[in-house]
């Protein structure tokens, strides 16, 4: 019997199993697939804290920040991460610096503006967020980004912003986990799908799985964009909808051409949105293998992989708009998956005051493996009767009216 099962073998689920285990829990880790086999297999690895409005997932971010920071250095590997500083170059890649084992990389952000209207938006947006920035008027952009377009009207530059390798991540934070030296124990059953929930009166106690139940004295559901069917399985209503994106991938590089993670205002207006139409945004961002990731997309059409051309034609046009010398550039392939939307653009965190023993740790979007620690850290915070480091009330689960479930 375990003090704590996680459902969901994601990066917020390797990130719930971690810091249980490192808080002295004994922890077993279940998933119908693999590790990281839903949409954090399918994510660009983004850690941002550049796209929050002000607010409590703004916090989030933050703190979940500081302990991706604390996790790389805490668990050694060296990497490519370079230092962004104030004037947007960074170190030689390879020279010194802890990954963590999962490619961080610390290169910063620089979101960019077509206009001086929307630079002016941009501007007053950073001075609201109240955490470290830049702003960036347009004859100095190319100081951050030589390959830029020259008819953008400026931007702003967030050096806390960074990324990981996202399937990396969730394995690396399972293993280190499973070596608490000591403390907690940390055991993954994988292939094992949920079917339902084991209870003693109205406390759940359990999961039923399609290879036997396992015990446990309080659950995590952390199911991703599976979170909802998860909850249902409880007998809980969690608005938890799929929002598929779609990203190119080119063919390695022989030189890096971009630095940081960069992309358009509308980026941040798309995060935000309650459309379940189509909106596509420039997105670029290049990884340690020499590739380049082009996004990002949205739309609301369920569970649905199909291709879409259009799509990825117009992903690439934004990419090229942005840096023309991607045009000579081939997209060897792309991918999709589906971020875990929430109607109020908030993950679902804490404990289900309708069923006893039950938390939630889903509903993330987009932002997933960037709020993923945060997450972990709380949880196992309320899990050992520690106060938490941040309010948890905005997350809750019970927050939603009855017509949003």
């Amino acid at each position: 019997m375990s003090d704590v099962i996680v459902v969901g073998a994601g990066v917020v689920g390797a990130a719930c199993a971690y810091y249980a285990a490192r808080a002295g829990l004994d922890v077993t880790v279940v998933d119908r697939g693999s590790v990281a086999g839903g949409t954090t297999g399918s994510g660009e690895g983004n850690i941002l804290v550049s796209d929050k409005e002000p607010g409590p997932e703004l916090d989030l971010a933050v703190l979940s920040n500081r302990l991706w920071r604390e996790l790389a250095g805490a668990h050694g590997g060296t990497g490519a991460h370079g230092h962004a500083g104030a004037s947007g170059q960074r170190d030689v890649p390879g020279h010194g610096g802890a990954d963590g084992g999962f490619e961080f990389e610390a290169k910063g952000g620089l979101v960019v503006a077509e206009t001086p209207e929307i630079q002016r938006q941009l501007a007053e947006l950073a001075a609201k967020q109240d955490v470290e920035h830049a702003v960036v008027p347009a004859a100095e952009l190319r100081d951050y980004e030589p390959e830029l377009a020259d008819d953008l009207a400026g931007g702003v530059f967030y050096p806390q912003d960074a990324q990981v390798q996202p399937m990396l991540a969730a394995a690396r934070l399972l293993r280190h986990g499973a070596e608490s030296f000591g403390r907690g124990t940390l055991h993954l059953r994988l292939g094992a799908a949920v079917t339902g929930f084991v209870r003693d009166g109205d406390r759940v106690t359990g999961v039923r799985t399609s290879h036997g139940d396992v015990l446990g004295d309080a659950v995590i559901n952390a199911a991703g964009t599976w979170g909802g069917e998860v909850a249902a399985l409880a007998g809980v209503a969690l608005p938890v909808l799929p929002r598929r994106g779609f990203i190119l991938v080119t063919e390695p590089l022989r030189r890096p051409l971009i630095r940081h993670k960069v992309y358009t205002a509308a980026y941040v207006t798309n995060v935000a949105s309650d459309s379940a139409g189509l909106e596509t945004s420039a997105v670029v961002e290049g990884t340690q293998a020499g590739t380049v990731l082009i996004g990002a997309s949205r739309e609301r059409v369920g569970f649905d992989r199909t291709t879409s051309v259009p799509v990825l034609a117009r992903l690439a046009a934004q990419a090229v708009a942005l840096f023309p010398a991607l045009r000579d550039v081939r997209a060897i392939r792309s991918y999709c998956g589906f971020r875990p939307y929430c109607p109020d653009h908030l993950p679902v965190i804490g404990a289900d005051p309708c069923a006893p023993g039950l938390y939630h740790a889903c509903g993330h979007e987009g932002a997933g493996i960037g709020l993923a620690p945060a997450t972990g850290h709380l949880l196992a915070q309320v899990l050992t009767g520690t106060p938490p480091d941040l309010d948890l009330r905005p997350f809750r689960p019970d927050r939603f009216p009855e017509e949003s479930s």
